[in-house]
């Protein structure tokens, strides 16, 4: 397979692109990074590299168009960022919109636009269980992941209703080691090896939603469903 990873300088998106390196797959890993692209380059002789910062829409066009020149068969989408913010300091919170919305909208657009071009493909975004309900620590972040989930959903149905075999798959990750895990009292923490094969074992079976790892799923049930009422008492 010729896999694009999109984010993948550091945590999920460089496991991934280790692991599907390994399986013999081509790999084209893509981050903002350079320094940690270079490194993750001398990984594997099948892993190459681009760099790019997806809010920067000129340059992310540019790189995509390159890489789509040829067929890509599975495109992972890890990007993203999300500080604390509680004093709600709007230079952090425009950070996190311009790259977890606008650059990311450009990317799944663009995207899901050259899969129908090549009529098929497999597009797996990275939202979040954080994405399911409001989160005062991090409004932004807690905000974007809600709108991934969401813009995600309506790319499946858009995929299903063209009848075309391009498959849309949702990855929520709970809490995971890697520096995207901010604040303290963390709980479930998960190692990032054992997150990266049940993301690849849900992208192999095209699920369309994976809750990743098993246990965050019960988080997710209850994050889902409990009342408002209760929530902000939490």
């Amino acid at each position: 397979m010729r896999i694009l990873i999109i984010g993948a300088s550091s945590g999920i998106g460089r496991e991934l692109a280790i692991q599907y390196a390994i399986k013999g797959n081509e790999v084209i890993a893509i981050a903002r990074r350079k320094p940690l692209l270079h490194e993750l380059s001398q990984i594997s002789p099948n892993i190459r590299i681009a760099q790019c910062d997806i809010s920067n829409i000129a340059e992310t066009d540019v790189i995509l168009s390159a890489i789509f020149k040829e067929t890509v068969d599975l495109v992972i989408l890890c990007s993203g960022i999300g500080d604390i913010n509680l004093k709600l300091d709007f230079t952090l919170e425009k950070q996190t919109i311009d790259v977890n919305i606008l650059g990311w909208t450009f990317c799944v657009d663009t995207i899901y636009t050259k899969f129908e071009k090549q009529a098929y493909g497999h597009l797996v975004i990275l939202s979040s269980c954080g994405g399911l309900r409001g989160e005062p620590m991090a409004p932004s972040y807690s905000a974007s992941k809600a709108y991934q989930i969401n813009y995600t959903e309506a790319l499946c149905k858009k995929a299903y209703k063209s009848k075309l075999p391009i498959h849309i798959t949702d990855i929520r990750p709970g809490l995971v080691n890697t520096r995207m895990a901010k604040g303290s009292g963390l709980f479930w923490v998960m190692p990032t090896e054992k997150v990266a094969m049940q993301i690849m074992n849900a992208i192999s079976k095209k699920r369309k939603v994976s809750i990743v790892t098993k246990r965050w799923r019960i988080i997710h049930r209850i994050l889902r469903y409990i009342p408002r009422s209760w929530y902000v008492r939490l």
